[in-house]
This record gives C-alpha cells, sequence and structure tokens, in this order.
C-alpha cells in the first residue's frame, strides 16, 4: 500500500503527467451542468484556491459519526461495522438453497435493484466465478467445457426482498453458462446487463467464446442467453445506460490498457432484447490528445471528447490485449488505468478507475484509485476524486448513486487498517471531494459461528475480502451490498437523511 506522504520520485511523476494534461476551466461542462451538487461544489472550491495546486481529495470524518460493531438482524453476528442507528440483515449466502433446492453460487460480484413489485424488491446479482459448478437457471449460454474439466460456473441469481420484513423471500437462478460475471447495470427498462470480465474462448474444448454482455429481466425464465456481440468482447466491469440517447457507456478492467466505450444501439425502444437487435461500438477519445494515458489523474483534470468506431467489436484478442482495445488505442483513443464502476444519475456517468494514481515507486496506474465525471451530452470528462492513501479510499470499484444523489464506493484494495480496525470498506463521497466511512467488513467466522447460524461457510478472517454490488431500491430506504467470500450479500437501512446518501 502506497504511504499517505508522496514521495519526490512520485512528484516528479506527477509533474511530467500532469505537463500533459488539457485543464479546461470554464467549460460548456460547468455552464451546462452549474445546477449539479458536484459542479456547484467544485466551481466554489475552485474559486476558493484560486490556481495554487487546484483542490484536492482527502478523507474526512463521516457526517453519519463514527462506525462501529453491529448485529446481523438474521444470525446475530457482527459482520459489519455501521454508524450508530443504521441495521441490517443477511441474505442469500454463498450455499444457502435457491429456490430450486439447488445452493447459492459463490463470490457474489455486481448488483442492482431492476423491479419492484408491490412489497417485493427485485435484484439481480452476479457471481464472479469461471469455471465450476454450473448455475442451475433454465437459461443456460455455454453448457460446453470451458477446460479439459470443468463447465463455466458463472451467471447470475435473482433475490426476492421483502421491503416490510427487511428479509430475503427468495433465491431464483437467473442465467448459467458465463464466466467471470463481474459488474454490469441496470437498465431504465427494468432489466440488469450481466458483464463477463473475461477473453476466454473455450471452443477449442466444445464450448464458447466469452467476454460478453448478456441481459436479464426481473422473471428468470424469459433471459434469453443471448450475447450482446455489439457490445463488443473484452474484459466488460460495468455499464450504463443514458435514458435521454438509449446509448450504452462501457468499461473495461485491464490493467493500463482500458478504454472507455459506449454503444449505439440500432433499436432505441428501450425494451428487453432490443440491444441484443445489433449497435455501433466506439470509444472515448479526447480531442487533439490522441493516444492520452489518464493513468494518474488529478481532481479537477478535465478533458474534452469525442468518438471514434470500433470496426470489428468481435475481434479475436492479441495476448492479453482485447480486440477492442486494440481498435481503440490504434484511433487514438485514451486509456485509464482500470475501468470498473460507472453509475447514470441525472444526466451524468460516474466512473471509477480502481488503480488511478502512482504507487510508491513512481509507477502510474497502480495508484488507490479516482472517480470521473462523464457529461455524454457535452462529452466531457472531469476527474471529482483521486486518492492518494489507502486510508482515503482503497482502490474503489464498484459506484453506485443514491435516489438523493450521494455516491458510494465499494473498496477492492485487500484490506485497510484504520482507526476501526481492518477491513475493506463502503465509502461515501461529497461534492467537494472528501470521502468518508459508510460500512466496514467485519466478517470473522469460527467454527462456533457458522454453527450456531446454520450458514455453509469455511471458518476464516473475511475482512480484507473486495465489497461489491453497492445499489439503493428506488425509495432510497435500503443500501444492499456484497462482500464477495464467503459470499454474502446485506440489506441496509437507517437515517440515510443524517448526510449526504
Amino acid at each position: 500500500m502506497s504511504s499517505t506522504a508522496p514521495s519526490a520520485k512520485r512528484n516528479r511523476l506527477i509533474n511530467v503527467i500532469g505537463s500533459r494534461r488539457n485543464f479546461l476551466k470554464g467549460s460548456a461542462m460547468t455552464a451546462a451542468l452549474a445546477s449539479t451538487p458536484f459542479v456547484q461544489a467544485f466551481q466554489s472550491l475552485a474559486t476558493r484556491q484560486g490556481n495554487a495546486g487546484g483542490p484536492a481529495s482527502r478523507r474526512m470524518d463521516s457526517p453519519y459519526g463514527p462506525i462501529r460493531p453491529v448485529k446481523d438482524e438474521v444470525t446475530g453476528l457482527e459482520l459489519l461495522q455501521l454508524p450508530e442507528g443504521f441495521s441490517y440483515a443477511s441474505l442469500s449466502w454463498a450455499g444457502d438453497a435457491m429456490a430450486d433446492g439447488n445452493p447459492v453460487p459463490a463470490r457474489h460480484d455486481g448488483m442492482g435493484v431492476i423491479a419492484v413489485d408491490g412489497d417485493t424488491i427485485i435484484l439481480v446479482r452476479n457471481h464472479e466465478v469461471g469455471s465450476g459448478r454450473p448455475i442451475s437457471a433454465a437459461t443456460v449460454y455455454d453448457e460446453g467445457m470451458v477446460s479439459e474439466s470443468a463447465r463455466a460456473g458463472g451467471g447470475n441469481t435473482t433475490i426476492h426482498f421483502s421491503r416490510s420484513n427487511r428479509r430475503e423471500i427468495q433465491t431464483i437462478p437467473s442465467l448459467g453458462g458465463t464466466m467471470v460475471n463481474c459488474a454490469g447495470g441496470v437498465t431504465p427498462w427494468g432489466t440488469w446487463l450481466s458483464c463477463e470480465e473475461t477473453i476466454h474462448d473455450a471452443s477449442a474444448t466444445g464450448g464458447r467464446r466469452h467476454g460478453y454482455v448478456f441481459e436479464v429481466p426481473a422473471d428468470p425464465a424469459a433471459t434469453t442467453g443471448v450475447p450482446i456481440v455489439g457490445m463488443g468482447r473484452f474484459e466488460h466491469e460495468a455499464v450504463a445506460i443514458d435514458p435521454a440517447s438509449s446509448y450504452a457507456y462501457l468499461t473495461e478492467d485491464n490493467r493500463n490498457q482500458s478504454p472507455i466505450y459506449r454503444y449505439v444501439p440500432d433499436n432505441t425502444s428501450q425494451q428487453a432484447g432490443a440491444l441484443e437487435q445489433g449497435g455501433r461500438l466506439q470509444a472515448a477519445r479526447i480531442k487533439s490528445m490522441h493516444g492520452a494515458e489518464l493513468l494518474a489523474p488529478a481532481m479537477g483534470d478535465e478533458y474534452e471528447l469525442e468518438w471514434v468506431d470500433i470496426a470489428d467489436p468481435d475481434m479475436d484478442p492479441q495476448g492479453d490485449t482485447s480486440g477492442p482495445c486494440l481498435q481503440a488505442r490504434a484511433a487514438g483513443a485514451f486509456t485509464i488505468s482500470r475501468g470498473e464502476g460507472i453509475w447514470y444519475h441525472e444526466g451524468l456517468m460516474y466512473i471509477v478507475d480502481t488503480s488511478a494514481g502512482v504507487n510508491d515507486a513512481g509507477r502510474a496506474g497502480y495508484g488507490e484509485g479516482a472517480v470521473w465525471m462523464l457529461d455524454p451530452h457535452e462529452n466531457r470528462m472531469r476527474c471529482i476524486f483521486a486518492s492518494t492513501d489507502a486510508n482515503m479510499a482503497n482502490n474503489p470499484d464498484n459506484v453506485s448513486i443514491s435516489p438523493r444523489g450521494g455516491i458510494v464506493m465499494c473498496e477492492d484494495g485487500g484490506g485497510v487498517e484504520d482507526e476501526f480496525g481492518l477491513g475493506e470498506r463502503v465509502m461515501g463521497l461529497t461534492p467537494t471531494g472528501e470521502s468518508y466511512i459508510l460500512v466496514k467488513n467485519n466478517v470473522v467466522l469460527s467454527d462456533t459461528d457458522i454453527s450456531i447460524s446454520g450458514k455453509v461457510a469455511e471458518p476464516g478472517d473475511y475482512r480484507q475480502t473486495e465489497i461489491a454490488g453497492a445499489c439503493f431500491d428506488p425509495s432510497g430506504e435500503f443500501l444492499f451490498i456484497n462482500v464477495q467470500n464467503p459470499g454474502i450479500t446485506f440489506a441496509i437501512w437507517g437515517p440515510w437523511e443524517r448526510g449526504p446518501v
């Protein structure tokens, strides 16, 4: 982990990278979005600080107060740390029985609320499994072998959660035969887009090619299992839809080879299955700065974008580089370090670069992470948060926005030691670039804990395990998150009105 005080070597590298920045003050983006809290706050902060280094990110005390261990209302175990007044229920653990009697798959990852049916909140959850036991869904994309001895073990499950009882109703398998389903995104028409973070080709062993996006509706029986090939075959992380244009914006998670893409669908009816009917894949390029590498941004960096076509979205990779990335780079598209979470809210896209920045050795693209704000209509992108140490943000991954406009980020940096102990966290982000701790992973399971809870899990300390899948129900009452291992989903509620979330 990097230290809080950057070395002289780091400063030199930041200065070199900074000399190439295209910092656009007084831009059309600021004028067009002056009503949004983030732009208003940034303008105010920039005015106060003038040109003396610009605004900077930092970690602040949480407006919700300090966190402490809280008992799960289902098992009685202290699995999370939360602020005073907040409660939670665990649901759909890996190994629990699903509605069909088969066990809930492992490695809970990206997730979204796609529908509310009366008292029932419906979530679709990814399982970031490569090869393994296939998910027992009615629809299976790849039924062949993905290696000499295994089948595709990733896919999706659908969770029904009772708002009034604050408990899981049931978990249903909804897509099988995919691989490494990392994140994805909710569509405006109430489906989930599940993204494979792989370019695995199993055709040599009787399987199929992987690295695609799949659509999962609220009714698992309606899942087609048809890959949206036009969205590209690459190490997908997440996707977000602009409801005004129907364009889908996508991230790729491949170290320092991660363009930002958009998919322009032929069918803009915004109905389930429309994206499968084809479209045009494009990658973002910075005007007058072709081939840029935005690996170590500072808060306030801003760029004007244009889009270049990807002629063959299904092109084979070369080594570890995906076909779409090769074409994007050849056309002058920029790359970030590791594109992960992306979320749409009120006309803006929020994009996480998990390892933006520099490490203690001064290596770009190996830092603690950053968040970009993209205006898809003005085609401008601004860095609104840049972590310079793990305490501020420890490689944020998934990102989500509450109905009130509050940003939360899930960490995936292997755990950080802060004043509340060891563990990964859900971090809040203010409009002025401050992060704060909202939730902390506190999962430590003994044999006795497992016996009392009745769960299927191995004993161990899971506090350094990735938190993922943050999402809110439409009312903003519940925040849902996943702890990837041992595989637990949580519903969290409390006095959100005390702070910006």
